[in-house]
């Protein structure tokens, strides 16, 4: 059960937030020969927005990608005055779902801050955000590669910002406050990675997680999961360099790109006899570069404060044990089970990765991903065979229409029929997808079996010679060459002309009783 009281929080609380020892990261050196004899050290603070239908602390619906701007706002969004928040369980409890899943400590106490600093998308002028009491703390998120683990510093909610749009015509900024008060989750990581690509794959980990528990669907390209990056650089075994950060990263490729360059300047810096100044940084996509946002001298003093009009938050165990009890199978459990029904890696990881991040409903209701999917057309059927009729023809079609799993028209029922007709040999593979096809283009929701019998796609069984042969005879005129070079030994060529016999029968014959129909009218 969620709690929440009103009682201030005691000042011995607050101090051992803000002085609580921290624990230093060490891992073994890893020499890297873009820049040898050097350590990186990498953290990362992910701003990852909840998958809720209403706002973090307002009635307001979250909005979408393409909604016209200024319309999902209230009176509190928008900072009028005398306006009070009210908390949305729903960001809680995905929040929670996050926490446990990254195997952190979910306090059962946790209270809320306002950050100051002025800007034109924060209505009021403070955000309010968990700095010194967070939601969640510790855990720890595990590579599959290298046999890393990145350590979790703590998890907070926070609020989005508004976003705000550069006119370069009229040469002013457009405000657009759909996306105020939104519900983010703050996720630090410990300075645990060593690379680009351990930073990349650490980002992709998580962001599979979050998609699993239905809180976020980790979108980079739409701005619903943004990187802060923390880059410091120093001599093998000495201590670490001074820490500059690259702020909002919205592409795993960019924050490669961004890290990199950034690694390289602090080297240069520090090769020639210079320091490192401690800035906070952006990145310009075109030059491949950093560049300096302000110092640390320059950054503001946010003057973090106690918000008086949010009482702390109280979880207990009974809530926590019933979030528990509800938490879906998490990546790596996923990826165990499906490989030990059979499938490859290649294949387990395809099936994962489809749609990621479009299958996430809102307030956890978990989508109808590839995963489950299969899992209903599996059950009494060989795990193998679907999954290639699953990736290869299923997702190959959609994708050749430019068109998402989110929008198959093809139900459980109806590809699990189609894969035991052409299983029974009652239709020919090459039947079976042009069935797919029909059925796809047509977004009909006939059996499989009944749109065989009107389209003629039922196969021609192996004692019905007479229609073989004739298709065979037939194929044999249309390639005259073809049928004399397998007459003189050239096999190789058989397959044209098999082809040809498929091509006829619109796949209904079956390829192996045609090769043989064809041996036997060559050699007479």
């Amino acid at each position: 059960m969620l709690v929440r009281r009103c009682p201030w929080r005691s000042i011995q609380l607050r101090l051992h937030q803000l002085w609580r020892p921290r624990q230093i990261h060490t891992r073994e050196a890893i020499h890297d020969k873009r820049w040898p004899g050097w350590q990186v050290i990498i953290g990362i603070e992910v701003h990852a927005q909840i998958k809720s239908r209403r706002k973090l602390f307002s009635e307001s619906f979250t909005s979408r990608p393409g909604e016209t701007p200024n319309t999902t706002v209230s009176a509190f969004d928008s900072a009028f005055p005398g306006t009070l928040p009210t908390l949305n369980p729903k960001c809680v409890e995905l929040a929670v779902r996050t926490a446990l899943a990254l195997n952190s400590k979910v306090h059962y106490h946790s209270a809320f801050d306002r950050k100051h600093y002025f800007y034109s998308d924060l209505p009021a002028g403070y955000q309010i955000t968990q700095r010194y009491s967070p939601l969640a703390s510790g855990g720890y998120i595990k590579l599959s590669k290298g046999d890393v683990s990145v350590g979790i510093t703590q998890i907070q909610l926070e609020q989005d910002t508004a976003k705000s749009t550069f006119d370069g015509l009229r040469r002013t900024s457009l405000i657009d406050l759909n996306r105020a008060g939104s519900g983010l989750m703050e996720i630090v990581s410990e300075p645990d990675m060593r690379s680009p690509e351990e930073a990349a794959h650490y980002v992709r980990t998580l962001q599979a997680v979050l998609r699993c528990v239905g809180s976020s669907d980790g979108n980079m390209e739409q701005g619903s999961f943004r990187c802060d990056v923390n880059v410091s650089v120093n001599k093998h075994g000495q201590p670490h360099g001074t820490r500059c950060e690259i702020k909002n990263l919205n592409s795993v490729k960019f924050m490669m790109i961004a890290i990199t360059s950034e690694v390289f300047r602090h080297i240069e810096l520090l090769e020639s006899g210079r320091s490192v100044p401690q800035d906070t940084r952006g990145f310009d996509e075109n030059k491949a570069e950093t560049f300096k946002l302000r110092s640390k001298a320059d950054s503001p003093d946010y003057r973090y404060m106690p918000d008086p009009n949010i009482p702390p938050l109280l979880i207990s165990e009974e809530y926590l044990e019933t979030i528990r009890k509800t938490m879906p199978d998490l990546p790596d459990a996923t990826l165990a089970r499906l490989l030990n029904l059979g499938l490859s890696e290649r294949d387990a990881d395809v099936l994962m990765a489809v749609d990621s991040g479009r299958e996430v409903g809102f307030d956890g209701e978990l989508g109808k991903d590839a995963v489950t999917y299969f899992d209903s057309l599996a059950q009494q059927r060989d795990p193998r065979v679907v999954v290639n009729w699953m990736t290869h023809e299923l997702i190959g079609q959609l994708t050749a229409r430019k068109e998402t799993f989110s929008d198959n028209p093809v139900s459980v029922e109806q590809l699990g029929e189609l894969i035991d007709m052409v299983q029974d040999s009652k239709i020919t593979g090459t039947s079976g997808k042009l069935l797919l096809k029909h059925i796809i283009a047509n977004r009909s929701s006939s059996a499989p079996s009944v749109l065989a019998q009107e389209l003629s796609l039922e196969a021609v069984s192996e004692d019905d010679n007479t229609s073989t042969r004739a298709w065979c005879v037939e194929a044999i005129e249309a390639l005259p060459d073809e049928a004399e070079a397998v007459r003189r030994g050239n096999l190789r060529v058989l397959n044209k002309l098999v082809g040809k016999v498929m091509q006829l029968s619109r796949g209904r014959a079956d390829a192996q009783n045609a090769r043989v129909v064809l041996e036997d009218v060559l050699r007479r």
